[in-house]
């Protein structure tokens, strides 16, 4: 039996590969060593994962967000702890995408989420990278990134009089709250990529249609450029590029980047390729 899992900071989905092709899902709490002790991350497996998976797990496949160098040792030994039969591996988020978007095969692979990243990716590793930096310095497309453009205009008063007033009746925020949220509360990032929902149900006002674009296309020229774009094409992963795809289709259309392949989640992907 393996054990797959893609895990974000909110939430991990699991799929349990049988060796006769059937397959089982489980939904637990997000994990993510960068944030989490190793004694807090086991106590969650064996309370979530462990009472509920009876049959004998022989390989566990982990991908997730703050999956790097020792925290991917921490992430090894908790599973070896709960499943001490199995091979573990830790993967980062990046490469789940990856592997869900291109199989083996080479190709550009991307994800926009609340953060954002992307690679080419060679058929069996990341071969190169251009960094995400974060949303202060980077995460260009994301719903962070598209959340902290927003509110910013918000709070300077650039936003047009009848946005303004829908915005202003729907969240009730003011300078004091969103300062609060952003600089002194925990994950500022996914506090301001909410605001991504109110950007997609305005989606064709001329001011959000604008913004919009500005920021896919800073995604595309800071990042997909990079790479090689003329012969390999976009594929992507994450509720922003599957919700804008279209307006994503289009702003690269104008800069010879191709789409390809777009999912809303790496995990049906991942099931592919480890059955692969």
């Amino acid at each position: 039996m393996r054990l797959i899992a893609d895990s974000g900071s909110t939430k991990v989905d699991w799929r349990i590969l049988g060796d006769n092709g059937s397959l089982f899902e489980i939904t637990t709490a997000g994990i993510n060593p960068f944030f989490q002790s190793e004694e807090q991350i086991c106590k969650e497996l064996e309370t979530s994962l462990k009472t509920v998976i009876t049959e004998k797990i022989d390989e566990v496949h982990f991908y997730g967000a703050g999956v790097s160098g020792d925290k991917g040792e921490l992430l090894k030994n908790c599973f070896k702890k709960i499943f001490p039969k199995s091979s573990a591996f830790a993967y980062t988020d990046l490469l789940a995408a990856a592997r869900a978007l291109c199989g083996r095969k080479p190709g550009i692979a991307a994800i926009l989420g609340t953060g954002s990243n992307s690679c080419f990716y060679d058929g069996e590793k990341i071969a190169d990278n251009v960094p995400a930096c974060g949303f202060i310095l980077g995460d260009e497309g994301s719903g962070a990134v598209l959340g902290k453009k927003f509110i910013s205009d918000f709070l300077k008063r650039e936003i047009p009089e009848d946005l303004n007033f829908m915005f202003a009746e729907k969240y009730q925020l003011d300078y004091n709250s969103v300062i609060e949220r952003v600089y002194r509360q925990p994950f500022p990032n996914r506090f301001l990529s909410t605001f991504s929902l109110f950007l997609y149900g305005n989606i064709t006002h001329p001011y959000v249609n604008s913004l919009l674009r500005n920021s896919f296309g800073e995604f595309i020229t800071r990042n997909i450029l990079k790479y090689d774009f003329r012969q390999f094409p976009l594929n992507m992963v994450g509720s922003v590029a599957f919700y804008y795809r279209e307006i994503i289709t289009d702003v690269a259309a104008g800069y010879g980047v191709k789409i390809g392949t777009v999912l809303k989640s790496p995990i049906d992907g991942l099931v592919k390729f480890h059955r692969s």
